[in-house]
């Protein structure tokens, strides 16, 4: 099985520069949706197309256009004096003051001591915004840049929600035996968000007793429903498993920056939701025509060409899972995603 160990924690980003910090402060002005409550990928995309090399002017190109579907975030509003943090997890209309607490917490302790205090109880609304709280916490991390975080954290508590209990450690160590056994997707309602669905497979009667046979493992889980999910889109260009990808690779930046205690339980929480993502998923009548995996510098270079933002982290997220992992199934994704 799969196995990785985790890193020390860094805040430094090796491909850091003056113009991709400046980008990700003028990001800031726009709110952390658009539409029928899309998330703004704006931010995650800058640092996915600057760690794949993007020069300035590619930067800059993909701001004007991807800025266009934007609108100016709310003003931020001070958080009331001596109030807890945690009452208002969960309501989008905390954002602007989350936004003000966040930067003061972490202006007053650092970023370290804030995310050991927050991060457990985060996790346990983990796929909160069909996962783009802890994804865009993940990436502001690697570009060390102390606005992103905060709106990050801010985004991920406004939206927070509990997607079902946290599993039982049961005993099946694999992964593919207990997500093969997800088999009422079509019992599903319709609804268009990925988080509405994964709240809908969350509730199923028959969602809790099949999510507790999984046991997981603090080295092995993590790196095993990353490679499943990495397969799944492969074969199927699946949306949902698109996000199961990229928020793996974010449970990878995130979770060194817990203690071991708190590593595994968040490795639980989220183990149980992409379990209910994946429970979501559309039947698949047949994969599609197989796609042959392209030479990294050709998938890059498409990446880089790229205006789509989700491709943009696949393929970022695919190059850094197999960085952390090893296995070929990264190349085939990625190739799928730049397709």
């Amino acid at each position: 099985m799969l196995q990785w160990r985790y890193a020390v924690p860094t805040m430094a980003a090796p491909f850091d520069r003056p113009t991709l910090r400046a980008r990700l402060s003028q990001a800031a002005r726009f709110d952390a949706e658009y539409g029928a409550s899309l998330s703004n990928h704006l931010p995650m995309a800058l640092v996915a197309l600057a760690r794949l090399g993007a020069d300035d002017g590619r930067l800059a190109q993909f701001e004007a256009r991807y800025a266009q579907r934007l609108h100016a975030a709310p003003p931020i509003e001070p958080w009331p004096a001596g109030d807890a943090w945690k009452p208002p997890l969960g309501d989008p209309r905390a954002w602007p003051r989350y936004r003000a607490l966040f930067r003061e917490w972490i202006d007053d302790e650092g970023a370290p001591s804030v995310l050991a205090q927050v991060l457990p109880t985060l996790m346990r609304g983990v796929g909160s915004a069909a996962f783009h709280g802890p994804i865009r916490a993940a990436y502001a991390l690697a570009a060390d840049h102390v606005g992103a975080l905060t709106d990050a954290l801010a985004y991920w508590a406004s939206r927070w929600f509990e997607c079902g209990q946290a599993l039982a450690n049961g005993e099946e160590v694999d992964p593919a035996g207990v997500l093969a056994a997800f088999d009422f997707a079509h019992e599903l309602p319709a609804v268009p968000l990925i988080a509405q669905r994964m709240a809908l497979a969350a509730a199923h009667p028959r969602f809790a007793s099949r999510v507790a046979r999984l046991h997981v493992d603090l080295h092995g889980t993590l790196p095993r429903l990353a490679q499943l999910a990495a397969e799944r889109y492969a074969a199927g260009a699946d949306f949902t498993a698109l996000h199961l990808v990229t928020s793996a690779h974010a449970m990878h930046v995130l979770l060194p920056w817990l203690d071991e205690d708190d590593r595994l339980a968040s490795l639980v929480y989220y183990a149980s939701a992409f379990a209910a993502a994946w429970a979501a998923l559309p039947p698949r009548d047949a994969p599609l025509p197989a796609a042959p995996a392209l030479p990294w510098p050709e998938i890059v270079a498409r990446a880089l060409a790229s205006d789509d933002d989700h491709a943009i982290k696949m393929v970022d997220s695919c190059r850094e899972l197999e960085a952390a992992v090893g296995g070929a199934v990264w190349s085939v994704a990625a190739s799928r995603a730049i397709a």
